[in-house]
């Protein structure tokens, strides 16, 4: 049984900056396996990375980000321990794979780990956010950024910003460029919902491992995210997340879901772990 697989889900991407993922997980000296995902119409892609430990699968069509990454989590989960989803535009040193995976070895409660996120710039990415009510993601997308700073309040709390983000703790909602899964979740709590063609798949994903399971942000190491923001700038992949918005907020409730508000007002008044669970190990 391989230590870790990994998936990545392709689209039309740029050779040179999937190559620095790819190139990311395969330095690893661990026994990895990667699935390149292809989305795209045609395979351009096929023969770009050559290697045993790499298996490429064609979709031969857009099938979705979650749906996509849900054909090589099937495989995975029977083949490894831990699985990464990981975005095409994605840098990060071997040792973080070491990191993460002596962490949960340490601490069988975690389901899902995300590193500490940084920009090309060496600015960090707040990435930690509170469960989504309605009003984040209006006030997130719809807002003119000219009085965004009215709403300034709102939106620093919806990441989290007066956390600590040089401390592990336990997060709701963690970014989907970076997910490091325990594969016994997938058994328990499913793979990603294949209602969501684009957005939101994550926080779903994350938010129901956080049932079972807890869910982590460990900065003892970091990756370097491109991060395109590309819903703000394209008017069609807004509509996917504008859709993926009511379909999300019709699964888990509009502005009556309780589970959310307890969540989220506890990562407010929270000063120790949940009730039942221990402190962080932190492996040495």
């Amino acid at each position: 049984m391989a230590d870790i697989c990994c998936s990545i889900v392709l689209f039309h991407n740029d050779p040179e900056e999937l190559r620095l993922a790819v190139n990311s997980f395969m330095r690893s000296a661990l026994d990895i396996k990667l699935y390149l995902v292809d989305n795209s119409e045609d395979d351009t892609l096929r023969y770009e990375f050559d290697s045993p430990r790499i298996e490429y699968i064609f979709s031969g069509k857009n099938i979705g980000y979650g749906a996509g990454h849900n054909l090589a989590i099937d495989k995975s989960r029977r083949e490894s321990k831990y699985h990464l989803v990981l975005n095409p535009d994605i840098e990060f040193d071997p040792e973080v794979l070491d990191s993460l995976i002596k962490f949960m070895d340490h601490n069988a409660d975690v389901g899902l780990v995300m590193p500490k996120v940084l920009y090309r710039s060496g600015d960090i990415q707040y990435l930690c956010k509170r469960l989504p009510a309605p009003t984040d993601l209006f006030l997130r997308r719809f807002i003119p950024g000219r009085i965004k700073f009215l709403f300034k309040e709102i939106l620093e709390t919806y990441e989290l910003k007066f956390k600590d983000y040089d401390s592990v703790m336990e997060v709701p909602n963690l970014s989907g460029c970076f997910m490091f899964i325990r594969t016994d979740v997938f058994e328990q709590v499913g793979a990603f919902d294949e209602q969501y063609f684009l957005y939101l798949e994550d926080t779903d994903l994350c938010r129901r491992i956080n049932e079972s399971y807890r869910t982590v942000y460990y900065p003892k190491v970091s990756i370097v995210h491109g991060y395109k923001k590309g819903s703000y700038k394209s008017l069609k992949l807004m509509g996917y997340h504008l859709r993926s918005s009511i379909r999300y907020f019709n699964k888990w409730g509009w502005f009556d879901d309780k589970s959310r508000m307890h969540i989220n007002r506890s990562l407010v008044e929270k000063t120790q772990p949940r009730q039942g669970l221990s402190h962080f190990i932190i492996p040495a």
